[in-house]
């Protein structure tokens, strides 16, 4: 008779193919790089559009908070499409990075429209509003891939402990795995 509590497999992340090639190139290190500089912008940024909402000082610098967030946020998404070239074979929509590239396109079209209204001269309130929204887009964004992430390296972890066990046991086929 079966168990009435199924446990729930965990897809692997990479394949191990996919993990090899990931590990082997540059980008993913160039993402390891990019990321955090660009969490920490937003937050510099962020901390700058509640100021100007707040006290209505700042424009300027706010401004360049903003561009320098969105040129890190264009870098990233660029690289980011080369590394799911070089990992998946796809330069974007990766069937384990769709939901992360669906909200990256949220995030780019809000930055886009902040760009559209701040060369076009919209009222500098309204552009704050839009960035708050590309913030709060970020942010789920920036969730999703950490906890994808970790999950991954929880799975692998437990992989190696498995075949380490195995190894240990002398089954030979925990060696190989």
């Amino acid at each position: 008779m079966a168990s009435s509590v199924q446990q729930k497999v965990r897809k692997p992340l990479y394949t191990p193919e996919q993990r090899a090639r990931r590990n082997a190139t540059k980008w993913t290190l160039v993402q390891g790089i990019l990321a955090p500089i660009q969490f920490f912008v937003f937050a510099w940024s962020l901390a700058m559009v509640v100021r100007f909402l707040a006290t209505g000082d700042g424009l300027w610098w706010t401004n360049v908070s903003i561009l320098v967030k969105t040129v890190l946020l264009f870098t990233i998404m660029v690289t980011g499409s080369i590394w799911e070239k070089v990992v998946f074979d796809v330069w974007l929509f990766a069937e384990p990075f769709f939901w992360e590239d669906v909200f990256s396109f949220l995030v780019i079209f809000f930055h886009c429209w902040y760009l559209y209204g701040l060369f076009t001269g919209m009222e500098p309130r309204f552009l704050m509003y839009i960035t708050l929204c590309a913030y709060g887009a970020y942010v789920i964004n920036a969730t999703q891939w950490i906890l994808k992430l970790r999950a991954a390296r929880l799975l692998e972890a437990s992989e190696q402990a498995a075949a380490a066990a195995r190894a240990g046991a002398g089954d030979p086929a925990g060696a190989a795995a």
